[in-house]
């Protein structure tokens, strides 16, 4: 796959900072990047698995927030995500993809990382006309780039555009009783109007994360998250 990416033609980075502008101004309204997350009681109140939807979203560096956004420019924090010191900013970004397709508000979220990556969904990626590979996050070698545009600049990424591979968040202790190990597989079973099994979710344990599912808004969609009465971690055989 190339992974290299270049403005469509007619299409040149003053033009794109304008059109960005104009669509942020006549929108007002925008989206948050921290989902909608249902627990294994099927309710809003905090319990020991949280399973959300991530909406489409991307990661900066601090060298890219400067350029998007200002010289000496930081992320502003909007809203706690569940894992703790994890963020949804104030800050969103337009992508534009080949062909001239963009989505004009796309969240960041924070802190900032070694280097950027842009999280989104399979549909998001026909609707952009990028061929979208499933990897865990970081893992971005090889991958479709993009141009992101914000109030101050605009930045070409060579590469880091992905389809997020659903996973699961867990402390070791949560590993232990489960029986599994970082890199391992689990199965998630959702109970509802449309009950499904999601297989495959890679586990990411750690010493500190709460015990949290991730998957995409595709997913959540095709499940009916909003909906969900259960779900239940399976170990995977």
């Amino acid at each position: 796959m190339n992974s290299a990416f270049s403005l469509p033609a007619g299409l040149d980075r003053p033009s794109v900072e304008r059109i960005v502008r104009e669509i942020v101004l006549r929108s007002g309204a925008i989206t948050t990047g921290a989902g909608h997350a249902v627990t294994a009681a099927g309710h809003a109140a905090p319990a020991k698995l949280v399973v959300s939807i991530s909406a489409r979203h991307c990661h900066l560096t601090d060298e890219h927030v400067e350029r998007l956004f200002g010289p000496g420019r930081t992320l502003t924090p909007m809203k706690n995500l569940y894992q703790d010191g994890f963020y949804a900013a104030e800050e969103t970004v337009m992508l534009v993809g080949p062909k001239r397709k963009m989505l004009p508000t796309v969240r960041v979220l924070g802190p900032t990382r070694k280097a950027s990556q842009v999280e989104l969904a399979f549909t998001d990626g026909i609707s952009l006309g990028i061929d979208l590979p499933v990897r865990p996050s970081g893992k971005i070698a090889g991958t479709p780039g993009c141009v992101l545009v914000g109030p101050a600049g605009a930045i070409e990424l060579s590469e880091g555009v992905i389809r997020a591979e659903r996973h699961v968040h867990m402390n070791h202790a949560d590993a232990q009783r489960y029986g599994v190990k970082d890199g391992d597989r689990m199965s998630l079973a959702i109970e509802g109007p449309c009950s499904t099994v999601f297989r495959d979710l890679l586990v990411r344990a750690d010493a500190t994360s709460k015990l949290e599912v991730h998957i995409d808004t595709d997913e959540g969609n095709a499940a009916d998250l909003d909906h969900a009465t259960r779900v239940e971690l399976l170990r995977q055989t």
